[in-house]
């Protein structure tokens, strides 16, 4: 399905990630994606994301929607008709605005469910809890600006993650029955992430010790990024485990214009 290019700015981005036995993270993925590994680990985790100025490309920023988000994440590799790719495969998205719940899978990819969001945010502290409508989602972080990378951490530095991350710029989310995946790349006119230091965090999907037994997944580190202009563009969908999504998908409503290939973001 094609969408059109939406324009917007990212005000705030919280990601926070988890160390995962990549064999663990494979029984959760479905084809055809696998886990993306870095250090012998797979990488999963969730976003928070608030995004300011929604709209489709050539409207004014004043046009656009404000929302919170959240999303439920893996790093990811795949493989096509002898194509790969890699990027991040979505597993579940909340939003706070009933337009997304309404336009997920027709005007953005991928289904959005509703949920409240209590943030509380000062310039050096965040705090966030989201619960769904549905009660499948519960998470709550808090966190604070620091200069200290995890000494734990299977990265390096930070700047080794903030380029994990940034070169996952295409995400995958599931429609429907989870045979179709839509397709979303993101692309930033900036870059730049800070190390958070996580005092508290718990996500309903990640504890859950029947998906990730004990001892096999760990809080690896938390990454925050303000005031980001960006766009989505949607890209071709895996469909059936039998399409392939490349680069080179014509993106309606501008086949000839393409942004400039900028560092990407991950989809959220």
């Amino acid at each position: 399905m094609r969408f059109p290019i939406l324009r917007g700015v990212i005000e705030r981005r919280m990601l926070v990630n988890y160390r995962v036995e990549p064999e663990v993270l494979a029984r959760q993925l479905p084809a055809p994606f696998e886990p993306k590994l870095y250090a012998g680990r797979a990488v999963v985790g969730f976003c928070l994301i608030r995004l300011r100025g929604v709209r489709p490309r050539g409207f004014p920023e004043l046009l656009g929607l404000r929302s919170e988000n959240a999303a439920q994440r893996a790093a990811v590799r795949w493989t096509q008709a002898g194509v790969s790719g890699d990027g991040v495969y979505i597993r579940r998205r909340d939003t706070n605005s009933r337009l997304n719940t309404l336009a997920g899978g027709l005007l953005v990819p991928g289904e959005h469910h509703h949920a409240r969001f209590d943030v509380q945010e000062t310039i050096d502290k965040l705090a966030v809890e989201v619960a769904s409508d549905d009660g499948e989602t519960r998470i709550a972080v808090r966190a604070r600006l620091t200069k200290t990378w995890p000494a734990d951490s299977i990265f390096e530095t930070c700047e080794a993650a903030s380029q994990f991350f940034a070169a996952g710029s295409l995400g995958y989310s599931a429609i429907g029955d989870v045979k179709t995946f839509q397709g979303l790349e993101s692309r930033c006119r900036t870059w730049h992430a800070e190390p958070l230091s996580v005092e508290e965090v718990r996500s309903s999907y990640f504890d859950d010790s029947a998906i990730f037994p004990p001892g096999s997944i760990a809080l690896d580190n938390a990454l925050l990024m303000r005031e980001i202009q960006h766009e989505w563009i949607g890209r071709a969908d895996l469909c059936c485990g039998a399409a392939i999504a490349t680069p080179a998908a014509v993106v309606a409503g501008s086949p000839a214009e393409e942004p400039v290939p900028l560092p990407g973001l991950a989809a959220p």
